[in-house]
């Protein structure tokens, strides 16, 4: 058995290949959602921030004009498991005034102060992502999400990336 030792200080301790081959995957994929989104989620409030927000705010960044509450909501609420009202989202973006409706269409688009508090959010969610690299390679990280990817696919799900 070989301890590893990630940069940030945390040790595992090493199994052998056959015991680590017997593990139940629905728990560690549980205990690793429960940990990781909940790391991001007590990031994202504090900006006063939910993952729907946040998900609205980087999409309509990525695409301004394109989207509007229909649309959005349908690409949206695959991710969403806490029952939120994509409705009161953008209502909120917009009261903070970091939201604007095209009158016609209904595109959705960022204001500046919109854009501001997108990066804000986004250095947040970034360090998560860090804290969750650390001690993992690369390639062992592309493997995972490989594993992760074709459980999924194997249990009927869609193993392709999020957009």
């Amino acid at each position: 058995m070989v301890e590893r030792k990630g940069r940030i200080g945390v040790t595992l301790k090493g199994y052998p290949h056959e015991v680590l081959a017997g593990q139940p995957i629905g728990a560690w994929s549980g205990e690793v959602y429960r940990r990781v989104v909940g790391a991001l989620r007590e990031q994202l409030a504090v900006e006063g921030l939910t993952q729907p927000h946040w998900w609205t705010l980087n999409h309509v960044a990525g695409a301004p004009g394109a989207w509007n509450r229909t649309t959005l909501t349908a690409r949206l609420a695959r991710y969403e498991d806490l029952g939120i009202d994509f409705g009161g989202v953008f209502d909120d973006l917009a009261a903070r005034g970091w939201l604007l409706e095209d009158g016609v269409g209904g595109g959705l688009s960022l204001t500046g102060e919109g854009e501001a508090a997108r990066l804000r959010a986004r250095e947040r969610n970034l360090r998560v992502h860090r804290r969750c690299h650390e001690g993992v390679e690369e390639a062992d990280f592309v493997t995972a999400v490989n594993v992760l990817r074709r459980i999924t696919a194997n249990m009927g799900g869609d193993g392709g990336l999020p957009e």
